[in-house]
């Protein structure tokens, strides 16, 4: 469950829209979503997901049919189903799950539990690579810290409440600011700027990735100029520059994005 599904619940409650919340109560084995996923299903809609398939459509064509039952009159009863992802539902999982169905309007979006963060993240930068990683990001459960000195380079439309803009100077300041463990991605529009903040992390010690955009001659060059500064090897080992896994390539920055979100889930585990 994301925030987006969240605010579209609230919307459609406020509304009076008669939908049903079909929500995966328990999982056993392979299952293509886990407990806890939402799904929201009206006569003419569906918002969000609880893993596609044949089990999705059975599941909205049920939640459909206590809809209809409730239009006429009849009373709502929550409905939970147990189904098995074997060859009767034409799915190959293997596994099972509960679902539960029950009306969207006795059902409030803000008693809905949040999944666990991936990771926190101090993003520095607001140039296209950085628009494009946020707009990956909004539908990811993290914690974002999206920094820059210049307020105009951040984008006008609203973002979601896991994403936090902050225009500040000095902007290396704010790493002091991260808990232990974050992870830091630098994409600044000045190498000075980039070098100040990767000697920060890097001093710091205690992040849990840190990525640089640039190449192996920018990296072969900060290194340098961190060791210097008294930055010791087994921490510039730690450094991740060039970003990105390896085998994606292209350097629009919506093909750099895929590489580096999809390297910091890896690294979120």
């Amino acid at each position: 469950m994301n925030e987006a599904l969240r605010a579209t619940a609230r919307a459609w409650r406020a509304a009076g829209r008669a939908a049903v919340v079909v929500q995966v109560l328990a999982h056993r084995g392979s299952v293509p979503r886990e407990a806890g996923t939402r799904m929201l299903v009206a006569l003419d809609a569906v918002a969000g997901t609880i893993g596609g398939g044949h089990l999705e459509l059975q599941a909205i064509a049920d939640a459909r049919a206590l809809l209809a039952r409730l239009a006429t009159g009849e009373a709502f009863v929550p409905l939970r189903r147990q189904v098995a992802l074997g060859p009767s539902l034409g799915q190959c999982c293997g596994g099972a799950l509960d679902l539960g169905f029950t009306l969207l309007a006795a059902d409030d979006p803000q008693a809905w539990a949040a999944p666990p963060p991936r990771f926190t993240l101090q993003l520095y930068g607001a140039g296209h690579v950085g628009r494009a990683v946020v707009r990956l990001l909004a539908g990811i459960p993290c914690h974002v810290s999206w920094i820059d000195e210049r307020e105009a380079e951040f984008p006008r439309e609203p973002l979601p409440p896991h994403i936090e803009r902050l225009a500040v100077e000095p902007v290396e300041a704010e790493v002091t600011a991260a808990p232990p463990g974050a992870f830091f991605l630098v994409l600044t529009h000045s190498h000075e700027l980039d070098l100040a903040i990767t000697r920060e992390v890097l001093a710091r010690g205690d992040f849990g990735w840190f990525g640089l955009i640039g190449s192996r001659t920018k990296r072969a060059r900060f290194e340098h100029r961190l060791r210097e500064r008294g930055i010791a090897d087994e921490r510039l080992a730690r450094l991740v520059c060039p970003i990105g896994v390896p085998g994606i390539t292209g350097k629009e920055p919506e093909v750099i994005a895929v590489a580096v979100v999809a390297q910091m889930l890896q690294a979120a585990g």
